[in-house]
């Protein structure tokens, strides 16, 4: 029994992953949308990639630092990649952080370890390899001639959700202050009564066992059936679950999402939705009404997101 329901969470977390890996892939991108994604060139500045920061084979990050090296001090934007937790590259992302770059700030793709059937990778140890990651990235930054004084962080899916809990779990601890979070489509919570598209929903004990499964593996945690039943998962799941650490002080937060999700539950962001306005967070939020996890219905919605994003970055992290 054990071994079908772990071939069936691999089956499901595959599936996850070959869908938000592909969130800037599946939309058709208009001709606006070029100024957001730009192909990498020596005249935007100087790139090291696979720059070492753990012991792991995955533990490599990208630095794109902008021509302009005569400041005193420069902002820095952190963007973590889709993949479902189990596949994607940094090198997916070199158009969002061309364009950061381009803008002057210094960008920056982090890899982590991905779940594999070989391994006990979980979301909990991907955000742990983020936040280490952190100091390495702006000390090599500082090696090159380009001091941080403060970062932005956002992502995609999978990476979305690791952004967002570096930047509500983690802040505090950061080499420098977090100053805005960014992102498209990532799971912010664990209710099962959120995850009806896996039928997590339903009072069965089949579903609690699904979720307890599923939700542990996420969590690299030991749940039960009978956890699910009574509603003690939800503090095990704490550590990823990153609209648990929402509070006043979080930061301000741009987050874009689909109504017809199909690979995270929708209604989870209505959620977070509703934590960003109890505590009076500067936030954006973007409902994509005829999409899914691509997003890729709604390109004026998608635009809306993308330009908020910028005027955000320009508001909390400016150039100077």
């Amino acid at each position: 029994m054990k071994t079908t329901r772990f071939v069936i969470i691999c089956i499901i977390v595959l599936i996850i992953a070959m869908i938000a890996g592909a969130v800037s892939k599946i939309v058709i991108q208009p001709g606006w949308a070029k100024k957001y994604s730009l192909t990498w060139s020596e005249e935007l500045g100087t790139r090291y990639q696979d720059i070492a920061y753990g012991t792991g084979d995955a533990n490599k990050f990208d630095l794109y630092l902008p021509k302009d090296r005569d400041k005193e001090s420069y902002g820095m934007v952190v963007y973590l990649h889709a993949g479902g937790f189990t596949q994607g590259d940094k090198s997916e992302d070199e158009g969002m952080l061309a364009w950061l770059c381009s803008k002057g700030y210094v960008a920056v793709g982090i890899n982590y370890t991905l779940r594999t059937e070989e391994n006990d990778t979980s979301v909990r140890s991907q955000s742990m390899e983020i936040k280490e990651a952190m100091p390495k990235v702006i000390a090599a930054a500082e090696k090159y001639g380009y001091p941080i004084r403060e970062m932005g962080i956002g992502g995609g899916s999978a990476g979305h959700t690791l952004a967002m809990i570096y930047a509500y779990r983690d802040a505090n601890e950061a080499p420098v202050p977090v100053k805005l979070l960014f992102g498209a489509v990532g799971p912010s919570s664990f209710y099962t009564e959120d995850w009806d598209i896996y039928g997590f929903d339903q009072d069965s004990e089949a579903a609690r066992t699904g979720a307890a499964d599923l939700f542990g593996v996420m969590g690299g945690v030991e749940l039960t059936a009978e956890m699910i039943k009574d509603g003690s998962y939800i503090e095990k799941l704490k550590p990823i679950s990153p609209l648990m650490w929402i509070n006043e002080a979080s930061i301000p937060s741009v987050v874009v999402y689909g109504a017809y999700d199909k690979v995270q539950p929708f209604k989870g962001s209505q959620r977070l939705l509703a934590a960003y306005e109890k505590y009076k967070i500067d936030y954006q939020y973007f409902e994509c009404s005829h999409s899914g996890h691509g997003l890729q219905n709604d390109n004026k919605v998608y635009k809306q997101w993308l330009e908020a994003v910028e005027d955000y970055l320009n508001i909390y992290l400016p150039v100077g």
